[in-house]
């Protein structure tokens, strides 16, 4: 497999030489740690291509003395080329070369290395000394836990052959602030895929998330922290919608509770259109009201002493006939009998004019007679009207 890997150089720095060229150590390979590692570099599919895998560099491996060997002799170049370094495109790619000294420095591989080109010697003056190795080594997959704590879930084994040494024009190694000269000892957390570009940075290394139904490239860290706030704001969204769904709810309940109050309303109304249309008009009362007096003079005629006052028309008949015939006559009798019988009665009873009996002895120019006469129909109305008082609606 195809890995590349960021490095430095000693703190001792870079010195130029008479020829222009410009040299120092590099710290190119460390053992006893754990590399971050995109899934897709370790030929991983699926989900699994843009997850994070931790690879464990096995001292056995990094320190082996042909793996160290085939670091000597091997070209510097401007970013990593698109192809492995080889002898028919050395000549276009080849900026500088590591020193044939190679040696271990506790838990580093370290290396002569040689800048040669004028503009590469230039551009790394200018502070172009991000440095990152190409080389081939077997993975297998094998989890454990590194002598620092960190888990990791491959293994690299077999043999390990460095192809080249890159120096990166954009300065951005993705593993860390690792530099040509400035003595770093750290390599940093993930290792710098070779792509068809000249150079890697580390947007090679960002996971693209998808937010609002847009793409966004961020970091493991920052897709967990997006993953965080959609299931923030999709969790808001849900508690919103409850509320909004208990909101209709009532309101629905309180349209239903107004709509049935409505009906009650109407009901009422219609009662009391039909208690109105039953409602005596002022002719029928006017008829009753005649109806009565004349009623009430017949059974005066037929025994003054009968008390006539908060009485029915049945009652006042029932009455006069039981006054007349006696009290058996009635006893068992309906008030259509009654009725026929008090009719038969009336017709030898000389019923007198009740406004006659008022002023047979004349009518007085006094305003003590127009108030009797006045008083004396206005009970009698009275008494009528109370005896025929419809029913009140419910």
């Amino acid at each position: 497999m195809k890995i590349t890997d960021s490095l430095t150089l000693d703190a001792s720095g870079l010195t130029l030489t008479r020829d222009g060229y410009l040299v120092g150590d590099a710290r190119v390979s460390r053992a006893g740690n754990v590399q971050q590692y995109l899934g897709s570099e370790l030929g991983l599919t699926g989900d699994d291509a843009n997850k994070m895998f931790g690879v464990y560099r096995d001292p056995d491996v990094v320190f082996d003395e042909a793996s160290m060997l085939s670091l000597a002799g091997r070209p510097v170049t401007r970013g990593h080329p698109k192809d492995m370094v080889t002898a028919e495109n050395w000549k276009d790619l080849a900026k500088g070369q590591v020193g044939g000294v190679i040696r271990r420095d506790g838990e580093h591989v370290v290396a002569p290395m040689a800048i040669m080109d004028h503009e590469a010697v230039k551009e790394v003056e200018a502070g172009a000394r991000g440095l990152s190795a190409g080389y081939t080594v077997e993975v297998i997959r094998d989890e454990g836990t590194a002598p620092d704590g960190t888990h990791y879930q491959f293994r690299q084994a077999g043999a390990l052959r460095f192809n080249h040494v890159a120096y990166l024009p954009g300065n951005n190694p993705r593993a860390g602030n690792t530099r040509i000269g400035d003595g770093a000892m750290q390599w940093g957390a993930a290792p710098i895929p070779t792509t068809d570009k000249e150079t890697v940075t580390m947007s090679d290394a960002l996971r693209t998330v998808v937010v609002d139904g847009l793409s966004v490239q961020t970091t493991d860290q920052g897709a967990q922290a997006i993953d965080k706030l959609q299931k923030a704001i999709a969790d808001a969204a849900k508690k919103a919608s409850e509320t909004e769904t208990a909101h209709t709810a009532a309101l629905a309940a309180k349209d239903a509770d107004l709509a049935k109050k409505d009906e009650e309303i109407g009901t009422l109304k219609a009662d009391l259109k039909k208690a109105q249309d039953a409602a005596p008009k002022p002719a029928d009362i006017d008829k009753l009201v005649a109806d009565r007096a004349m009623l009430v003079t017949t059974v005066k005629a037929i025994d003054a002493k009968i008390e006539v006052a908060g009485k029915t028309d049945a009652d006042l008949r029932k009455a006069a006939v039981a006054a007349k015939l006696g009290d058996e006559m009635v006893k068992d009798a309906s008030e259509a009998e009654i009725a026929g019988m008090f009719k038969a009665l009336a017709k030898d009873v000389k019923a007198a004019d009740p406004f006659a009996a008022a002023v047979k002895d004349g009518i007085q120019s006094t305003g003590d007679a127009d108030k009797a006469v006045t008083d004396a129909y206005a009970a009698m109305v009275k008494d009528m009207q109370s005896a025929h008082q419809p029913a009140k609606a419910n």
